[in-house]
């Protein structure tokens, strides 16, 4: 992207502070997942944060910190990247829930892959996803792979548009002329 995704404005509202929001009524708390390197970012500062395990790169990192936190619950996970998610959505998710499978996701772009960062994590499907982190030290982490290999419970998403990710100032200017029917 070039900046910040997080900090990325649209109608007014950071991505951070549009995901924050969406979550806050569904579940007891939410955490923020952040590097070390910005424990002292005033964004992120506004909000209770989990600090990603170092060892460890991208979203990974942020489930191994909830797991790390709480490893007894399930985690809602939403990342602050797709703006198409409304509060419906993860709504229908959570009724979904079925605590007996390793999580409860979308269907991803493309077909039978679940969208890990739109989804809730049980217990023992992040304790996995920790014994496969502990394995790879370093190398090549898959949240999707550790997600769809624990028997999830996928839904089909009602605007499988929703759940596309922000990674481009290309993708915000598409999301922008569709969803808002206006340039940035």
């Amino acid at each position: 992207m070039g900046a910040d995704k997080a900090a990325l404005r649209i109608g007014g509202q950071t991505l951070l502070a549009r995901a924050v929001a969406l979550l806050e009524p569904l579940t007891a708390s939410v955490q923020v997942s952040i590097r070390a390197g910005q424990a002292t970012d005033d964004l992120r500062g506004q909000y209770a944060v989990l600090v990603d395990p170092p060892d460890v790169q991208g979203p990974a990192a942020a489930l191994l910190a909830a797991w790390m936190h709480d490893a007894r619950s399930a985690w809602l996970v939403l990342a602050c990247d797709m703006p198409g998610l409304d509060r419906g959505a993860l709504e229908a998710l959570v009724a979904a829930r079925d605590p007996a499978r390793g999580g409860t996701a979308w269907h991803g772009a493309g077909g039978d892959w679940p969208e890990p960062l739109c989804a809730i994590w049980e217990p023992a499907t992040l304790a996995r996803l920790a014994e496969v982190a502990r394995a790879a030290g370093n190398g090549a982490l898959s949240p999707r792979a550790v997600l769809a290999a624990a028997n999830p419970l996928l839904l089909d998403p009602a605007r499988p548009a929703a759940l596309a990710s922000i990674n481009t100032p290309a993708d915000l200017h598409s999301y922008l002329e569709q969803m808002h029917g206006h340039e940035p």
